[in-house]
């Protein structure tokens, strides 16, 4: 005798089957956001296994970027409607950053009772993959770059972290110099260990020396207990002392000190300290102009500048801001609750022709303002700081360019930065054709194609021939 299915039970062994079998990974959650179901995409793309994650708080199984903010399933249990393609990322089991799509919906019953949420999330790695070799970018830890010379110590970081040794990172106030001492540290076998960071110029130096190496009680007044320093704190990890060129010749003899000996004594402490801390530097002066004028120890300097890294201004890698707005509009989107999708033609060409004399972090403070006064799907000109349109009208020297069809459209303004950059390229190796390509890593053919799109006339002559001239 047979025993048959009723209609309920078929459709929930179907759903069951589809639901294992495609690609997108799937969970549903119960009302304490516990989860309920986990179907194999979701086990694959996580690298959690179904019998860990089910049971679990959603949040410590996907440890996504959301979590800390604007969680898109939340926000569908609290309004009651469904969210589609929110663009975030997960933390992978490996510790691996996923670039996913997600989209959420209630769950309910027969009868309509709600049970909880299902998110269906999509791995987008393939893509963000693909997007970033058809754009020409890299991008390491939160870093991104199409930029020649960023390229450039993306490829060395590797090494640089896994060396051990100390590194001095230059660059104007704004370029990123945390973030690139941060990925040091992430890439580096230290990488399960503390990352510390401390601004050096902005503490005197009895404070400064107290914050890093600790004090003992009774050295000051007020030191009623011991009080271990920055140092302690970050043992067998990676400290960050940025603006070092800001500090005093007294406390940079200690600072040497310690790099030499690999010891300090906290403030009224008579014993030494023994340390296992890789020290970053960081600086917006040029230091060894400074050692030049008498300004910074010079044995200090050769000490900290065993690994040498300069980080570009933003007005030299412009061929980075439509990436860099591209990676905070989503950002912003999740923080603040909205829904921009971008930036238009002429926001955009205004932006791409503004200095940024405070480099990237200007160039995220304009984009904020821009959402506070955006209600649109779209950041125009109008929602862009009065002094950025002024100062750019001002220089340019003639009436308010926001009138349509005066500002070139987003595919111009990179094609002229493209041929700016092609062109400098071209003159640095005295228009060798073949050295031009293989310093834009691109293929010659390719070089010639872009040249006859973009228009650009190139001398008769050859840089290889005029060096085989040079050479006999």
């Amino acid at each position: 005798m047979t025993t048959s299915k009723t209609p309920d039970s078929i459709t929930s062994i179907a759903t069951e089957v589809v639901l294992e079998s495609i690609s997108d990974g799937v969970f549903t959650v119960d009302h304490q956001w516990r989860i309920t179901s986990f179907n194999r995409a979701a086990e694959e793309i996580t690298g959690v296994p179904r019998d860990e994650a089910v049971g679990r708080y959603c949040w410590e199984v996907f440890r996504s970027n959301m979590c800390e903010g604007d969680c898109a399933l939340k926000r569908t249990m609290k309004e009651g409607k469904s969210f589609v393609n929110s663009s975030t990322y997960i933390v992978n089991s490996d510790k691996r950053r996923i670039p996913i799509s997600v989209s959420t919906s209630l769950l309910k019953s027969a009868d309509g009772k709600v049970l909880g949420g299902v998110e269906t999330f999509r791995d987008l790695s393939v893509v963000e993959e693909l997007r970033r070799e058809l754009s020409g970018c890299v991008q390491l830890g939160d870093m991104v770059s199409r930029n020649r010379t960023m390229k450039k110590i993306f490829s060395i970081l590797q090494q640089v972290a896994r060396s051990d040794s100390t590194v001095l990172i230059e660059g104007e106030t704004g370029t990123g110099k945390e973030l690139l001492a941060r990925a040091i540290h992430t890439l580096s076998d230290r990488s399960a260990r503390p990352f510390v960071a401390i601004n050096c110029g902005a503490l005197p130096d009895t404070l400064l020396e107290s914050e890093l190496f600790g004090y003992k009680a009774g050295a000051f007044t007020g030191a009623d207990r011991d009080k271990p320093g920055l140092f302690v704190a970050a043992e067998g990890g990676t400290i960050l002392l940025d603006e070092m060129g800001d500090t005093s010749p007294a406390f940079q003899v200690k600072l040497l000190r310690v790099l030499e000996e690999r010891e300090f004594q906290p403030l009224g402490g008579i014993v030494n300290v023994r340390t296992d801390v890789r020290v970053i530097a960081a600086t917006n002066r040029d230091l060894s102009q400074m050692v030049g004028d008498g300004m910074f120890r010079r044995d200090l300097f050769y000490r900290i500048n065993i690994i040498h890294l300069h980080l570009p201004p933003l007005r030299e890698r412009r061929e980075d801001i439509p990436l860099l707005i591209e990676r905070v509009i989503p950002r912003l989107n999740r923080l603040k609750g909205k829904a921009v999708s971008g930036i238009d033609n002429e926001a955009l060409a205004l932006l791409m022709s503004h200095d940024y004399p405070g480099n990237i972090r200007e160039l995220e403070n304009i984009i904020e303002h821009a959402f506070v006064l955006c209600a649109d799907e779209m950041i125009g000109v109008r929602h862009l700081p009065a002094g950025i349109v002024t100062l750019e009208d001002s220089r340019r020297g003639e009436r308010p360019a926001v009138t349509t069809g005066e500002i070139p459209k987003l595919e111009q303004a990179i094609r002229t930065t493209e041929a700016e950059i092609i062109l400098e390229a071209l003159k640095r190796n005295d228009y060798n054709r073949r050295a031009t390509a293989e310093e834009l890593g691109m293929h010659k053919t390719t070089l010639y194609r872009r040249l006859r799109t973009m228009g650009i006339k190139l001398p008769d002559r050859d840089g290889r021939s005029v060096r085989q001239h040079l050479a006999k």
